[in-house]
């Protein structure tokens, strides 16, 4: 498993260059909206991201106006195509509506959502649980190359989104007799602060100090009671799967 995840994993070079590129874009942006920032979220910056992640971009335009997420995306759409560097635009109206795009001359994709920060605090509190134990990452990867190996991890075909299969992962390991996990937004309210500014947000996490458990158990012993878990003991409501991690 542990070889697995290392052959898997997303490669700092990955990431550097989903930032080069995100740098750009916030560049090209601000020339129609002065003030925007532009955050990279999701698998790229929780630490659970693999060698062929897309990357997902929250635009974040603050002040007064409220700003048409639509009406923003289609301004994009349109400098996005005078510009050498993103190819394949295309407009998804869905529940939160998206611009998906790709880098040119390479297989990077990239989803750009408008002011759905929820994501970018999201992305910080998963991140905080990925590190908080050094089994974590690996299980999380396996359980979702087990998930997709078996056509249960597609959320456009009715089963299980990737985000889902985290949450899952997490809770289990919460509730065993002697967890491998706390919860973290219950011991540290302060860290994850719904109310607190969107650009503190990274740093927030910065201030919990290191979790020891006495968890003991092997990565293939965890995975097997992971399994088990929600095979026999977890009881599921009717089409939803909420989780307070």
């Amino acid at each position: 498993m542990v070889e697995l995840f290392e052959a898997c994993q997303q490669q700092t070079s990955d990431l550097a260059r989903k930032e080069t590129c995100r740098t750009r874009l916030q560049q090209d942006i601000q020339r129609v909206y002065e003030v925007a920032r532009l955050y990279l979220t999701g698998s790229s910056m929780n630490g659970l991201g693999c060698r062929s992640s897309d990357a997902d971009l929250c635009l974040v335009l603050k002040g007064n106006k409220r700003h048409d997420p639509i009406h923003v995306l289609s301004v994009l759409q349109r400098l996005f195509r005078s510009l050498s560097y993103v190819e394949r635009i295309q407009l998804i109206r869905a529940k939160v509506p998206i611009l998906r795009f790709r880098e040119k001359g390479s297989d990077l994709e990239f989803d750009l959502n408008v002011n759905n920060t929820v994501g970018i605090r999201n992305t910080f509190l998963l991140r905080s649980y990925a590190y908080a134990d050094l089994r974590i990452r690996p299980m999380i990867l396996v359980v979702k190359k087990w998930a997709r190996h078996n056509q249960i991890n597609d959320a456009s075909k009715g089963t299980l989104s990737s985000y889902t299969l985290v949450l899952m992962v997490l809770h289990y390991l919460q509730t065993l007799n002697e967890p491998v996990l706390p919860s973290l937004q219950r011991d540290y309210p302060e860290c994850f602060n719904p109310l607190m500014d969107i650009d503190a947000v990274p740093d927030g996490p910065k201030h919990i100090p290191p979790y020891i458990s006495r968890n003991q158990s092997s990565l293939g012993e965890l995975l097997l009671g992971f399994l088990k878990y929600y095979a026999t003991y977890f009881r599921y409501l009717p089409r939803t799967s909420h989780y307070r991690v």
